[in-house]
């Protein structure tokens, strides 16, 4: 059996001059998973993202990571130690490495700004918050909107920029907190009523030893070729994994970063995969839990679809509006996947633990980057017949046209690319008829199983499968 270091010397072959000698188009920072800034995901089903004729969306879920932000102060203090290194001693560096006796840090207020949201953070929020306002005209001028985030800062943040974008239209009151419902974050006591249930199963386990074991086999060769650079200093694996890291990071911050430059296309592949499998076995499909503590808020979500906008369920304090968005983290995001069985072609999943596979789907970059959502559309169409023989309206004045009768369908979009839901694509733009929808999302509950019983909650007073805070937030 082959060493799994071995698989990685394809790196020692690549160009000593990193990713900058190779495609000119190629960007780093979205091969950087996780970590990568946000932008929209391709369309890798060939699914236009553009609204199929005769269509209207008349309801929408979101389900939104918090915006960029700056790195945790953990990884700012190994920020701060590669600099000090590079700062203290005395060495000659030169080709792609010149920069690093120059180098600086790009916080200047890490008290304030490290584990926050960045510039960035808040302006991808605002924007998604106008964009989304226009794009579905649900909320008429002077309308409120109510909003629900998991409580730690940067997601309470996001929601709030996400709100002022949304409301800026016209001059009203500026939105408030009291339009955020706070859910309580990474709890054990809110079970399956939480937008990080996860943390709430004691089963749970996000295990993320594939993806750290394919780093540390993936850095050893890039150590070697990046010491060549520099005498008088050598860089270990560990410094290795903090510059690339400071690669989409410092994009982020301050535009560009010279760390990008010094690692080579491959090597940035190995990276991605690296954080492919951190996702998809640590929260992912490859966890058997990840469906089963995300259920309930999808299946939240397919029982609003089938009331239809301005209804809500039995017993509610509230009636949701006809978009839901609900802040919270990246490893929130994979198990919605697990859920909805996306990205499930049997040639690449599961994922290999040591063998990349180029053809795969299932990418992290386009899934969990900073600011990544997924979202859910209930959309309204018109029947094939009616667009094709267009009818003749006559108007009355004060009578309202009787509307063209309509079929509801249901597509699932992940930052912004249309994704098929597997065996359910005969509607219009691939989407699925929320009937068909309704009992996909049935047979998926029974896959996932019961919250309370695989969590191991059986015997805890209050423990609940049920997700209903749409209907009836907590006071």
């Amino acid at each position: 059996m082959f060493s799994l270091s071995l698989i990685f010397l394809v790196s020692l072959v690549c160009t000593a001059q990193g990713s900058s000698a190779g495609d000119p188009l190629f960007d780093p920072t979205k091969h950087a998973g996780g970590e990568s800034p946000w932008f929209p995901a391709p369309e890798q089903y060939g699914i236009s993202a553009e609204l199929p004729k005769g269509c209207v969306v008349d309801q929408a879920a979101y389900i939104v990571r918090h915006g960029a932000r700056y790195p945790e102060v953990g990884s700012f203090a190994g920020w701060v130690t590669l600099h000090s290194k590079l700062q203290n001693a005395t060495y000659t560096a030169e080709g792609p490495l010149s920069f690093l006796p120059s180098w600086q840090l790009s916080l200047d207020d890490p008290n304030n700004q490290a584990t926050f949201l960045s510039v960035t953070g808040g302006s991808e929020a605002f924007s998604l918050g106008a964009n989304l306002r226009k794009r579905y005209g649900f909320t008429k001028g002077g309308d409120d909107m109510i909003v629900w985030a998991a409580s730690q800062q940067r997601v309470v943040d996001t929601a709030s920029f996400w709100l002022s974008g949304y409301l800026s239209s016209g001059h009203y009151d500026v939105p408030s907190l009291e339009r955020i419902v706070l859910l309580p974050d990474s709890v054990n006591f809110t079970f399956a009523n939480s937008l990080t249930a996860s943390a709430a199963c004691p089963n749970y386990v996000n295990n993320v030893t594939l993806g750290s074991n394919f780093r540390a086999a993936m850095r050893p060769p890039i150590t070697a070729r990046l010491n060549k650079f520099l005498n008088g200093i050598a860089l270990t694996d560990s410094d290795v994994g903090i510059m690339m890291d400071l690669c989409p990071f410092e994009t982020e911050i301050q535009g560009t970063s010279s760390f990008c430059d010094i690692f080579t296309e491959q090597e940035w592949l190995e990276f991605e995969y690296s954080q492919d499998l951190q996702y998809f076995y640590g929260s992912g499909p490859g966890n058997n839990l990840a469906a089963t503590t995300t259920f309930p808020l999808v299946q939240s979500i397919t029982d609003l679809f089938n009331l239809g906008p301005g209804k809500t369920t039995a017993n509610a304090t509230l009636v949701p509006p006809p978009l839901l968005m609900g802040f919270t983290h990246d490893n929130d995001l994979p198990p919605v996947i697990a859920v909805l069985g996306l990205f499930n072609e049997s040639f690449y999943a599961p994922l290999n633990p040591t063998r990349i596979n180029p053809a795969r789907k299932f990418r992290s970059g386009y899934i969990t980057p900073f600011f990544g959502h997924i979202a859910m559309e209930r959309m309204s169409c018109v029947l094939p017949a009616s667009l094709a023989t267009p009818a003749l309206v006559h108007h009355v004045p004060g009578v309202t046209p009787t509307p063209l009768p309509t079929s509801q369908f249901v597509r699932i979009k992940v930052n912004e690319a249309p994704v098929p839901i597997p065996g359910c694509a005969s509607g219009p733009g691939s989407s699925c008829p929320l009937k068909s929808f309704t009992m996909y999302i049935e047979q998926r509950g029974a896959l996932a199983g019961d919250f309370v019983q695989r969590c191991g909650l059986s015997d805890v007073k209050n423990a609940t499968s049920i997700l209903n805070f749409f209907t009836n937030p907590p006071s």
